[in-house]
């Protein structure tokens, strides 16, 4: 019983957060329309490579020590704070890749401690998650007890990481803007109102962007609260 009360109520907090943070699927297929506009894209082509536009925000932001890594292997990019490295995936072909820049760029700034802890915390949320299976599916212990050390585990997961990911979407904008508004001085091929433009889609981008990012978070833990409780039934 107790195990179908977990069930339903982390099924009613989904529903709850999808309300409260105004989440539809349509925001998917919105975000990937604006995100590869053809028309913003040719915008975006005017500025730098990738490289470049990463080692110059990093320069801004007075982080020089970073190192920068462009690969076609993964779709996302990300910084790694165990190597102090930024992974450019295969974004050259969106405009949205200033912004997604400037956000791991910031990520490289953000406390130390904080990062370090979200990586090793986030290591062994995952592998409890996995012993949590093999535990319950072999009745070895207290079934109920994995559960709700998972669900205090989450909390944790989700308040580091969330700060981490909101501090770092929310400042790409600005941090975006000013990479573009100096390159428009050396560049005269750019105009203002082309910057204006990306930046105005920028934030559209994070209207929708940031929510979603919060929703996926949260509803990712629950999901596997749900799969050990579902387990613990069998």
């Amino acid at each position: 019983m107790e195990y179908i009360i977990i069930i339903v109520i982390s099924v009613i907090t989904v529903i709850l957060l999808k309300i409260g943070l105004n989440i539809h699927i349509k925001d998917i297929k919105n975000i990937k329309e604006i995100g590869y506009d053809k028309d913003l894209n040719k915008i975006g082509d005017k500025f730098e490579d990738n490289r470049k536009i990463c080692e110059k925000i990093l320069k801004k932001l007075g982080n020089t020590t970073v190192k920068i890594e462009e690969t076609n292997d993964t779709k996302s990019s990300l910084y790694i704070a165990i190597s102090n490295k930024i992974i450019i995936a295969n974004i050259k072909d969106t405009y949205t890749r200033i912004q997604t820049i400037a956000h791991e760029a910031l990520h490289s700034i953000q406390n130390g401690k904080i990062l370090i802890f979200n990586f090793i915390f986030s290591n062994i949320f995952l592998l409890y998650f996995l012993v949590s299976i093999f535990l319950i599916l072999l009745n070895i212990g207290n079934s109920l007890i994995y559960i709700q050390i998972y669900i205090f585990l989450s909390i944790i997961y989700f308040s580091v990481r969330n700060y981490l990911e909101n501090d770092a979407m929310s400042k790409a904008i600005y941090v975006a803007k000013e990479y573009m508004e100096d390159y428009a001085e050396e560049n005269k091929e750019i105009k203002k109102e082309d910057i204006n433009i990306l930046v105005s889609n920028f934030d559209k981008l994070n209207k929708i962007g940031i929510p979603f990012t919060n929703f996926y978070l949260i509803t990712g833990t629950i999901v596997k609260i749900v799969i050990l409780s579902i387990l613990a039934l069998i």
